[in-house]
Order: C-alpha cells, then structure tokens, then sequence
C-alpha cells in the first residue's frame, strides 16, 4: 500500500523568520497520528532555518529546484550534492512555473531529475498540461511526453525512488481545480504508462495532484484510487489550511 504524501510547495514567499514560524506551525498542529509524510519546499535562502525546526520532526525538507550540473561555473544555479548537505530529502524537477516562465524543456527536467537521485534526494517529477493543450484534447500526449522523458534517459527502475505530481496549469492559483474525476484520469493514465515499463514499480508510484487543493476539496480529490496526496502551492503557506489537508490523505 503506498503511504501518501503532502508536500508544501512555498515558492518566493516569505521572510526567515516567517519560514520558521510557519514550520514550527505545521509541526504543532499536525496530528501525533497523520496518516501521511509531509514535506515542506521553502525558498533556497530558507532551506537551513527550516531545517533546523524540522529536525526530529519526522517531516521532510523538499528544495523548489535543483540544478542539472554537479558543481562548476554555474553562477545562480544550486547543486543537488549541496541541497543533500542542507539536509534536504526531496526536491521538485520540471514545475509548471520552471517550465513555463524559464523555458525548462522535458530534457533538462530528465537531467535535473537524475540529478537529484545521484545526490540522494527523492524527485517530486511535475508533469501537466496547460488550458490550451487540455481543450485542445491533448492533456494525454502532453503528460506521456514529459514522462517519457525521464523515462527514456533515467529509465523505469528510477521511478522506484522517485514520486510525481500531476498539476494541471490551468488549475494553479487560478482557483480552478480538476473535478476528483477528471484528476484520477490523468492519474490512472501516468500509472498505466509506467506500468507498461513494470507493473510492480508503478503499483508503488506515488502520484500526487496539484491544482488548487484546499481543505475543502482535499479529501475528495485523495479518495480517487490513484491520487496519492498532493503538492500544495498557496495553501501551504498558512497551517491552519494545509495541516487539515494533511489529515486529509489517508
């Protein structure tokens, strides 16, 4: 049975002393007994205090990138060696914004995703499409693209170590949000193509779905057979809305 997980994705929110508190937040209001692992993603510039208020905790520290390169005249860019230093576990390749806003393409997202696992750290692997692409029909070819990818240049045993996200774009910060329906669809369809490698590595797949998830809807969408938990941008920034989604995912 794969264990859900809710990752807090805080994008360039915040000051140190508000990362902290809001860590030290999550921590207080979590349930002894929450039925899923968190991990929270802050700024670069966050990741040590956070860390620091996560130790013992039993939560994760999840970095928003990492860079493909291991080391060298790469100015800006953070390694995945250096983000394993930091005491992070996990850290998120190809997101919507990285791919949109940066023109991040399915072969570097591939590279910063093996990246990551040379250096010890689990990939929180985002695939999705935009509005465009899904009234045009196409979400299917577009999410089996991207996958394909990571999966032609990392191949199939790597997704034993790795967890995906489902966000469709359209549905990020918009307030829009798939119905649980349409989620589980792309859902069951990201695990079938895996499957199509070896069934036994996708059966332990985590899929998570991101796209405007709130309390509200949270159990919901979790209760779908193949959405796993989820990757909370807007609504991880406040514990008193993403602790509830957390006992959501069961």
């Amino acid at each position: 049975m794969r264990k859900p997980l809710v990752a807090g994705n805080w994008k360039m929110h915040g000051s140190r002393e508000s990362a902290v508190a809001l860590a030290r937040a999550v921590i207080e209001r979590l349930p002894e007994a929450v039925a899923c692992d968190v991990v929270l993603c802050p700024p670069f510039v966050h990741l040590a205090e956070v860390a620091r208020a996560l130790k013992d905790s039993g939560l994760g520290l999840g970095a928003q990138d990492v860079c493909a390169e291991e080391q060298g005249a790469f100015t800006g860019e953070v390694s995945a060696a250096m983000l394993r230093d930091a005491d992070c576990d996990h850290a998120i390749v190809g997101h919507s914004e990285r791919r949109a806003l940066y023109a991040e393409g399915d072969q570097l997202v591939a590279r910063k995703f093996m990246a990551a696992q040379r250096a010890g750290l689990i990939p929180i692997l985002c695939v999705g499409e935009t509005l465009a692409e899904r009234e045009a029909g196409a979400t299917g070819t577009v999410v089996a693209r991207q996958l394909t990818a990571v999966l032609e240049a990392a191949g199939i045993a790597a997704f034993a170590r790795a967890v995906v996200a489902y966000e469709p774009v359209w549905a990020i910060g918009t307030g829009r949000t798939a119905s649980p329906e349409q989620a589980q669809e792309v859902h069951a369809m990201i695990r079938a193509q895996l499957a199509g490698a070896d069934a036994a590595v996708a059966a332990g797949v985590r899929i998570l779905y991101g796209g405007s998830v709130k309390a509200s809807n949270a159990t919901e969408l979790f209760a779908q057979a193949d959405i796993d938990g989820g990757l909370i941008g807007g609504a991880s920034l406040d514990a008193a809305q993403f602790v509830p989604i957390c006992a959501a995912a069961r």
